[in-house]
């Protein structure tokens, strides 16, 4: 059974930065998108960025682009979400989510509202001075 637990959240004030992981275990989810989301209150769910764990490549929402990086650790079998520049408007549960590249892309499960295989628990980013 695989398990995502989400780690890295925390209070910071605008300008700081953040990184969080999203660990898995029960398989090395080698040919899977791996993405990071982040819903606030009153707010639709928005993915922030993914990542296919088959060939890298990445894809980040415009409100990433320029301060956040995804990255993955193969040996820790970790995705990371490294948020600098943090903004109010970033105050979130971000958590992140798996599905397999046989059934979406990156850039797809970043944009729609679709079905993951696997999430994980959610942590509290709040951005406040």
């Amino acid at each position: 059974q695989v398990q995502l637990v989400d780690s890295g959240g925390g209070l910071v004030q605008p300008g700081g930065s953040l990184r969080l992981s999203c660990t898995a275990s029960g398989d090395t989810l080698d040919y899977y998108a791996i993405g990071w989301f982040r819903q606030a209150p009153g707010k639709e769910r928005e993915g922030v960025s993914c990542l296919s764990t088959s060939d890298g490549t990445t894809y980040y929402a415009d409100s990433a682009k320029g301060r956040f990086t995804i990255s993955r650790d193969n040996a820790k079998n970790t995705v990371y979400l490294q948020m600098n520049s943090l903004k109010l408007e970033d105050t979130a549960v971000y958590f992140c989510a798996a599905r397999s590249l046989l059934f979406t892309s990156i850039q797809t499960m970043c944009t729609r509202q679709t079905p993951h295989d696997y999430w994980g628990q959610g942590t509290q980013v709040t951005v406040s001075s």
